[in-house]
């Protein structure tokens, strides 16, 4: 997604009554992004505008992706945030965060290659963000400097997630589809092998750190054959200036065997790595980051589609959607008062109680997980969602019954 802005609209556009749209910023085959001001309270978003009719049914997979996986990535400081969806009988509109700086890959065709301090801070924030997608279940799949954008703090934000893998496309913890950038494409996809994913993003991110370090690739042949050769054999050359700490983490990264490659989990034991890397955010039994401090959400478009059987992203293209694996309800109860309301039926039943990022409340009992999120719709009224992480015939045989019992006086209706 280009971020700067090449020309101004002939006449400014209002949609749906939020969004004010004034210039356009970039276009692809069937979407067109452009800056825009929220009327509601002036900040400044990007606007991605698909066309449903230019885009046609083969496409609706690679967006429904695209949402889906930014949905479900929300809270990290560097992947791109999606504020809202929106849809009319012809188009579908995208509402995210704007990113001011542009795409690295514009920073290193304008100014060359990277000064090895920034390539790793950027690398680092990279390595951070997909270290978040792979334990909330995703895989980028086309990692590249085009795909990452910088804000106006000069951090990246990892973005376009249309080629991404979620948790239900694995076979056996592998994938098996082909995709992404050959020139950053690792072997074994090319080879149209089973992959792991993780491993395959490992793979994209070495290639990404020789080019931020040197300004162009490692390997590249317009002679396909001789590219996937080329790679195979690791024949690529380092600049003398590459340090060697820095050519150990690309030479380790870039092992054709993904069954000896480095992985990113590795990566945080390494010293070149390691080097002034920020404090991640502390992990808990959510698998993201634990903010005990935050408020309430509150519900937008984006949210309720997000959550909704009767509103289900595929709803968006007119097509049937399986049911979200998950229960909510709603309170008329104020949102402090169904916390701890839960926490307490949590801790009867002896599940360990976690209270975490934006009123959400994580419970672990054995093989059990499960995740209560608490939103503000209105004032005086809340709707949590209840999603199970792992064990869920258990939680479903053993508990459900119980919990649905405790929480009765908090409850004005219950959904499946």
């Amino acid at each position: 997604m280009v971020s700067q802005p090449p020309s101004p609209l002939p006449s400014e556009t209002i949609i749906f009554g939020k969004y004010r749209l004034t210039r356009l910023l970039g276009r692809g085959s069937f979407a067109k992004v452009y800056y825009a001001e929220s009327l509601r309270d002036g900040s400044t978003v990007a606007v991605k505008i698909i066309d449903k009719v230019i885009m046609g049914a083969a496409m609706e997979s690679l967006v429904i992706r695209e949402i889906d996986a930014m949905r479900r990535l929300q809270h990290h400081p560097n992947i791109l945030k999606i504020h809202e969806v929106m849809a009319s009988k012809t188009k579908i509109y995208l509402v995210v965060e704007f990113a001011p700086g542009g795409e690295l890959g514009t920073r290193i065709v304008k100014k060359g290659r990277i000064p090895e301090p920034l390539a790793r801070r950027y690398f680092q924030q990279v390595v951070s963000a997909l270290r978040f997608c792979h334990g909330n279940g995703v895989a980028h799949r086309d990692i590249k400097p085009q795909n990452l954008l910088l804000d106006k703090d000069g951090d990246v934000k990892v973005s376009d997630f249309g080629l991404s893998a979620l948790p239900e496309q694995l076979n056996n913890g592998l994938l098996k589809t082909a995709c992404g950038t050959p020139c950053f494409t690792a072997p074994e996809i090319l080879h149209h092998r089973r992959y792991d994913g993780s491993k395959a993003d490992a793979w994209s991110c070495g290639v990404l750190l020789y080019v931020m370090l040197t300004g162009y690739l490692p390997f590249n042949d317009s002679n396909m054959p001789m590219m996937f050769r080329r790679i195979n054999s690791r024949s690529y050359v380092f600049p003398a200036y590459i340090s060697g700490r820095a050519r150990s983490v690309i030479h380790n990264l870039l092992h054709p065997d993904p069954l000896h490659r480095m992985s990113l989990e590795d990566l945080f034991g390494n010293p070149w790595f390691m080097t002034s890397l920020r404090p991640e955010p502390e992990k808990s039994i959510f698998g993201s980051d634990n903010n005990t401090g935050s408020k309430y959400a509150g519900l937008n478009a984006f949210d309720i589609i997000s959550m909704s059987p009767g509103l289900d992203l595929r709803g968006l293209f007119e097509t049937t959607s399986e049911n979200m694996k998950e229960k909510r309800f709603v309170s008329n109860a104020k949102t402090e008062v169904v916390v701890e309301k839960i926490k307490e039926i949590g801790g009867r039943l002896g599940f360990k109680v976690e209270l975490g990022k934006n009123g959400s409340i994580g419970m672990g009992k054995g093989k059990v997980v499960v995740v209560f999120e608490v939103f503000e719709i209105v004032a005086g009224m809340a709707m949590v969602a209840v999603r199970v992480e792992d064990g869920g015939l258990e939680f479903e045989e053993r508990y459900w019954n119980d919990w649905k019992l405790g929480l009765q006086d908090v409850v004005c209706s219950l959904a499946q």
